[in-house]
């Protein structure tokens, strides 16, 4: 028989802290230890706490100047109050993942927000959770609770931590009809969800599977759930006795999970028993490689697993994920964290503390990412090459960009080619920049736009003057109009369109005919590249408005024109642009 191990099962952090604190505790004999409900959904670690003096109550009011600890689901807000009246010293091991939960809840309800909490309303974590709002949540397990619910103004959703998923999410989209303003929170333990999705993996490839864990433990009934999806042979056991050896004996290949309140000795007897072995090294094996040991300081790689707008969590092989806090992902203030990262990306991140108090791995890409980046951003001086810088803050003399996430400086005078009065307008704007000082001990990096664009102009203008010729018909866009023409960019060198040459109708300005930003397409009518002029015509461009004139007028014929200009003799009518005939005084 191969067994096939699932790569997250048994004990999570939360349960795990919850135990090795009971443990800790009942070495203090001076005291009574006491847990307010079963400490985990486990018989077995229940009675051997038992056997050490750990004794279980069901409410706070039964006992008093004592220890109780609270279990990993969390409780209502007032057990603390009267814990506190009480002379009870409470050992507090709520789940850094459920006492996120409890805040929100905490934090929208004093925001008039009603409270919806995903999960089932008998668990103790969701009896927690709904203490933190005043017991006012309204609970959903299905989607019959939902065609109850009434309508609101502002909702907030939070899921219970064991809750699965792909339900969640179908879930939400209903909910989110009854109300004005929604907010959502996937408050799914990544633990919970590693273990499922590595349950799912080897039941799909199981002809078995074998699920350890307390029969009132909702992670793992939801593990149970999941391989009876993908696998028909599923077996829910709490203990190595439960094991169905000769059903076992069927299969030659048998998946084994276990869930979060399962101690890795039960997963050893199990796994003993359907082996038939009495070496565990193998096991053992299995169970540490999926485990690591970090130290604070150290550059590891992990796999992103959740991105939300102010943080992102990563898992790093470790006991427990890591959080990169915004500040900590980049510099660059406008950029959300799914702008650079996704799901399932594995990074290179720099561990700052192991247990920020809640348990959690604290973690920096940013500080990896400087290191990489001064090394680039070194070779990129010394070669003189170009590279991106977004511009994110205006100072005193230029401004402040941002270059392979290092803040640079863009001196007014390196800003562009050209005199800039509005600094302004360049905050948020990425381009092309070269390094022209650097100095890596004095952390000082000094860019340069003018010299990308001097060198860009250049390039096009070199391009130009090899392809113009005389009479070729190119575009360009008005840059400049004076009282003599307009002056026109055909890349990177402007050219001039003399009034004479703006159309073939009388022009008094050339601001009749065209305006600043316009796309002209003009005639070369003359090209010096040792003078550096060009001479364009605007109307050369077009047909002269005399050609084929006697297919358009014939003598006899009644038109329409416009009276353009009076004389002595008469008066100039114009039929169309460049058109123009005589009325003579005796005709009028």
């Amino acid at each position: 028989m191969k067994i096939i191990i699932a790569e997250n099962s048994g004990f999570c952090f939360g349960v795990n802290k919850a135990v090795e604190s009971a443990k800790e505790m009942l070495t203090d004999n001076q005291v009574k230890i006491y847990s307010l409900g079963p400490l985990i959904h486990n018989n077995n670690v229940i009675e051997q706490l038992k056997k050490e003096g750990l004794y279980v109550i069901d409410d706070i009011q039964e006992v008093e100047n004592c220890k109780v600890i609270i279990r990993s689901h969390g409780v209502p807000m007032y057990v603390y109050d009267i814990a506190k009246e009480k002379n009870i010293e409470i050992i507090d091991c709520t789940c850094p993942f459920v006492r996120k939960i409890q805040n929100k809840v905490k934090e929208f309800h004093a925001l008039d927000y009603q409270i919806v909490i995903i999960g089932n309303a008998k668990h103790p974590e969701v009896i927690g959770i709904n203490g933190w709002c005043d017991n006012s949540a309204i609970i959903i397990n299905n989607e019959e609770d939902i065609e109850v619910m009434l309508n609101y103004d502002k909702i907030c959703i939070v899921a219970q931590t064991t809750f699965y998923e792909s339900k969640f999410n179908r879930l939400v989209e209903l909910i989110s009809l009854r109300g004005n303003e929604v907010r959502v929170f996937n408050t799914i333990c990544n633990a919970t969800q590693l273990r499922q999705k590595s349950c799912e993996e080897i039941a799909k490839i199981s002809e078995a599977m074998v699920v350890i864990g307390g029969y009132h433990s909702s992670n793992t009934q939801k593990l149970v759930e999941i391989s009876r999806k993908y696998c028909i042979n599923t077996f829910h056991i709490e203990t190595a006795d439960q094991l169905p050896i000769s059903e076992l004996k069927k299969f030659n290949i048998v998946g084994l999970t276990a869930g979060a309140s399962t101690p890795s000795w039960i997963i050893k007897e199990v796994y003993d028993k359907m082996s038939n072995l009495g070496d565990m090294n193998e096991l053992m094996k299995a169970i540490e490689d999926t485990m690591v040991k970090v130290h604070r300081g150290e550059t590891v790689k992990g796999k992103v697993i959740s991105i939300r707008n102010d943080e992102v969590m990563v898992n790093i092989g470790y006991k427990s994920d890591g959080i990169i806090k915004r500040d900590e992902l980049t510099n660059d203030p406008d950029i959300i964290p799914s702008d650079i990262i996704s799901v399932g990306d594995e990074i290179e991140v720099l561990i700052l503390k192991l247990d920020d108090g809640d348990g959690n791995v604290i973690l920096s890409k940013k500080r990896v990412d400087t290191v990489k980046s001064w090394d680039e951003i070194e070779e990129a001086y010394k070669n003189q090459s170009t590279v991106n810088a977004k511009v994110i803050e205006i100072v005193n003399g230029g401004v402040i960009a941002l270059i392979k996430g290092l803040r640079g400086f863009i001196p007014i005078s390196q800003i562009a080619n050209r005199f800039v009065s509005d600094l302004q307008a360049f905050v948020g704007k990425s381009f092309d920049v070269k390094v022209i000082d650097f100095d890596r001990n004095k952390k000082r990096i000094v860019l340069s736009r003018k010299i990308v664009e001097t060198e860009e102009i250049e390039a096009k203008r070199n391009k130009l003057w090899k392809n113009i010729e005389k009479n070729q018909i190119i575009e360009g866009e008005v840059k400049r109009i004076t009282d003599f023409g307009a002056f026109v960019d055909i890349g990177g060198v402007d050219g001039l369109i003399h009034i004479s040459d703006l159309s073939w109708s009388h022009v008094k300005h050339p601001k009749e005919i065209v305006k600043e930003g316009d796309m002209v397409k003009v005639l070369v009518l003359d090209a010096d590249k040792q003078k550096n002029r060009i001479s364009l015509g605007l109307k050369q461009a077009s047909p002269h408005p005399w050609e084929n004139i006697d297919e358009k007028y014939s003598i006899g014929d009644i038109v329409e024109g416009k009276v353009v200009r009076l004389v002595d003799f008469g008066a100039f009518i114009m039929l169309e642009q460049g058109i123009e005939g005589l009325v003579h005084i005796s005709q009028i």
